[in-house]
């Protein structure tokens, strides 16, 4: 009787000390583990914004076909009225796109457009995309890796 009246008392649960020990060890598990996940999303998310900045390129050299010179009118190259196009992936924008070309009524022969970072992404490490009429590809930041 004496050894099931023990079994009993050892069987009743956790002891503080242990459940302390677990929830630290969550804790630092996941002081490290979120950190490296949005890292992560962040890294997941920039594809997107390259592939509006090349599409966007590929709708200007279409317009230029057509007309003989680059516009900065979102309309034009069948966007909406506004002169920033949102790139959302999440809850919101995560890259905000823009063209830099001649004002109206001048034919310019150039353009620059820019993805630039918004939201989650603003913390990015390759912060904002550039894209010109000749192909160069840029970021704010000194990253590599990031084209």
């Amino acid at each position: 009787m004496e050894k099931h009246l023990l079994r009993m008392r050892q069987a009743r649960g956790f002891s503080l000390i242990e459940l302390i020990v677990v929830i630290a060890i969550a804790a630092v598990l996941l002081r490290v583990a979120i950190p490296s996940y949005m890292t992560y999303v962040k890294k997941a998310r920039r594809p997107e914004a390259k592939t509006a900045l090349l599409d966007l390129a590929a709708r200007e050299e279409r317009y230029f076909t057509q007309y003989n010179y680059y516009t900065a009118d979102p309309v034009a190259l069948g966007y909406g009225a506004t002169a920033v196009f949102p790139v959302a992936l999440g809850s919101g924008p995560d890259y905000q796109l823009s063209v830099t070309a001649p004002a109206a009524g001048v034919k310019g022969t150039s353009y620059t457009l820019k993805a630039a970072a918004a939201n989650g992404q603003a913390s990015d490490a390759c912060g904002d995309y550039t894209l010109d009429n000749l192909g160069n590809q840029g970021n704010s930041t000194s990253a590599t890796g990031c084209w």
